[in-house]
């Protein structure tokens, strides 16, 4: 038996024959007391639930979606943003036979029409009057839809399909207390590969896919993510990205009840997640790559108004000190005892008052989803902070690669987690093999071919490599790489990261597919920009004035030169234009959870791109 097999086993061992609801049970019975969901809006007080009252609710939810025809199998849609009624309704749609399936809350009507009629969705449970306007506009392109709930009551129309959320609540609360046996007979049915949600694919490329992910993968991930210590029990976290991504339902729902996790919510991230950690001060903290890069500039901006150069010169040396103990720190390397000591100090005087402010300094910190700039893995490194940098997707049921805090390299994605098989084509891409991998889309057998071979490699349209000691290295989507007219291969990503180095660089897209040359649209970064401008004594009240301005395009070409220095002649950016927008998921150039669409970029700044080859 190979080392994988018997890696393999004990992982499906410590789960075998049990499901989520199984899982809550478990949470319910041992730490039923112990904080499970908090929340509040705006600015008032948390109210909290513990996990067996988190279970309660779930289980009288449950009985309320009997009563109003909830049938086993049936997609039950939600849409409301991170908050504590979302992972009731998920909850209670599972407990009661249902398939939750999280949409995008960004969705136009369209979209919401096109993926709830893919999943033939019988009920919708919707946030609030923004939500229902969209839903309502399609409904009679629905005709399985036969309720829609409304969590604030105040939107919610008297006449059916539609129902207040409170209502459901009350419904369920006298059905389970009349008939418990209903539910319980409900979830006694429910079989480990049985699915546990449908997500959406964001669709920049073509119509959504919904992938089925079952209790046996979620349960498989937390038994491999427990070997590497990046989740620990009894973790506080806060939930802000979208529930509709495997990274967030991993990390608050499934990894939340199997670890009996203190889940705070954040509705919304823009506004409100640096309050929100501050006063969670979570123990364990996920941020895509985006969120990090601003956190970053935020720092960055305040040393930049820092007028005492002295002050500067001193949180440099110690940010030197602090990715020198970092790097000695990576798999394969040693610290000696007066770098530690130098660390030691530098710590106790600089880098732990700047992660203090950041509420981040007890967390265990993790990044995915998008590939990580190396400049903010040494930023953060700087501040003594190791970011694990993981790699997965949703028909891999998330990670299926990690760093590890005992076993980590910085400017890879870890190694496969315990069980899964990884190893790269002729052609680069990386492929793998085992327990994570999704049993396909849902009613699109040739597209789930075309995603997981005969031999079971599920084939991830990313292009990377594998170093001696197993860490993997991604380099980009395979579907992205831009070949120059002269047939040269070039990583955008690569480009782009080096790019945004530069602290007023926010956003960055490389194109050159079938052109002579590379070049480059580039947005200012709104958190940097400002100070910087004001440290240079520039006024300027908009970006758009900034992006206008001759020192700030001086400053910005001197920003792309010094990239060009870094990069393979082919690689190099050749004309640029700076922006005077930011992009946004609102603005359509980035999908919910931050990362760059591409093709909507190309289609939107097609004019500009022309314009600098015809420079």
């Amino acid at each position: 038996m190979s080392e994988i097999a018997v890696q393999r086993a004990a992982m499906q061992a410590e789960w075998a024959g049990m499901t989520l609801c199984d899982a809550l049970t478990q949470a319910a019975a041992e730490y039923g007391e112990l904080p499970a969901l908090s929340d509040r809006d705006g600015d008032g007080p948390w109210r909290t639930l513990t996990w067996a009252q988190a279970r309660q609710q779930a289980l009288e939810l449950a009985a309320g979606l009997v009563e109003i025809g909830l049938q086993p199998g049936e997609h039950v849609a939600l849409m409301l943003p991170n908050r504590l009624e979302h992972v009731l309704a998920d909850l209670g749609a599972l407990h009661a036979g249902g398939v939750p399936v999280t949409f995008y809350a960004t969705l136009a009507p369209e979209q919401i029409a096109f993926v709830a009629a893919n999943c033939d969705a019988t009920i919708a449970v919707v946030d609030g009057a923004s939500e229902l306007d969209r839903w309502r506009q399609v409904l009679a392109q629905l005709p399985s839809l036969r309720t829609v709930i409304v969590r604030d009551a105040a939107a919610c129309p008297a006449e059916p399909p539609y129902l207040s959320w409170d209502a459901l609540v009350a419904l369920g609360a006298r059905r389970h207390a009349a008939s418990p046996e209903v539910v319980t007979a409900r979830i006694g049915a429910i079989r480990p590969d049985d699915p546990v949600t449908l997500l959406y694919t964001s669709g920049t490329t073509a119509n959504p896919k919904g992938v089925l992910i079952t209790h046996a993968n979620v349960l498989y991930e937390v038994a491999a993510l427990d070997v590497g210590g990046v989740t620990p029990m009894h973790a506080r976290v806060v939930s802000y990205l979208p529930l509709a991504h495997i990274a967030e339902r991993m990390l608050t729902l499934y990894l939340g009840v199997c670890h009996a996790r203190h889940v705070y919510f954040c509705h919304d991230a823009a506004s409100q997640l640096l309050a929100t950690l501050t006063d969670a001060k979570p123990t364990a903290f996920f941020g895509v790559p985006r969120i990090y890069e601003k956190v970053m500039a935020g720092i960055q901006a305040l040393l930049t108004a820092e007028p005492d150069a002295g002050k500067r010169a001193a949180v440099a040396q110690a940010m030197a000190t602090g990715l020198e103990y970092v790097r000695s720190l990576q798999f394969g390397e040693t610290t000696s005892s007066e770098l530690a000591g130098r660390y030691a100090a530098a710590d106790a005087q600089v880098l732990g008052l700047i992660r203090s402010l950041l509420g981040l300094g007890d967390a265990v910190l993790s990044s995915g989803a998008a590939p990580f700039p190396p400049e903010v893995a040494t930023f953060f490194a700087g501040l003594g902070m190791q970011i694990l940098d993981v790699y997965g997707m949703s028909e891999t049921t998330g990670a299926f690669t990690a760093n590890t805090p005992q076993a980590f390299r910085l400017g890879t994605v870890g190694r496969p987690v315990p069980g899964v098989e990884v190893r790269i084509a002729g052609d680069g891409e990386i492929l793998t093999r085992g327990p994570l991998n999704t049993p396909g889309y849902l009613n699109l057998p040739e597209q789930t071919a075309d995603l997981i071979d005969p031999d079971g490699w599920l084939h991830t349209g990313d292009v990377g490599s594998i170093d001696a000691d197993g860490f993997v290295s991604v380099v980009d989507r395979k579907k992205e790489l831009i070949i120059t007219a002269g047939g040269e291969n070039v990583s955008p990503a690569a480009v782009e990261n080096n790019l945004v180095a530069h602290p007023l660089i926010g956003q960055a897209l490389a194109y050159g597919d079938r052109r002579p040359y590379l070049v480059a649209l580039l947005t200012l970064d709104s958190g940097v920009a400002p100070a910087w401008a004001r440290a240079h004594g520039i006024e300027a009240t908009s970006l758009a004035e900034l992006a206008a301005n001759p020192e700030v395009l001086a400053e910005v070409g001197r920003a792309v030169d010094a990239a060009n220095a870094g990069l393979a002649r082919v690689q190099q950016v050749k004309y640029w234009e700076l922006l005077p927008v930011e992009w946004t998921a609102e603005s359509e150039e980035l999908t919910p959870t931050l990362k760059l669409k591409r093709r909507v970029v190309h289609a939107k700044y097609a004019d500009v791109i022309d314009g600098l080859y015809q420079s």
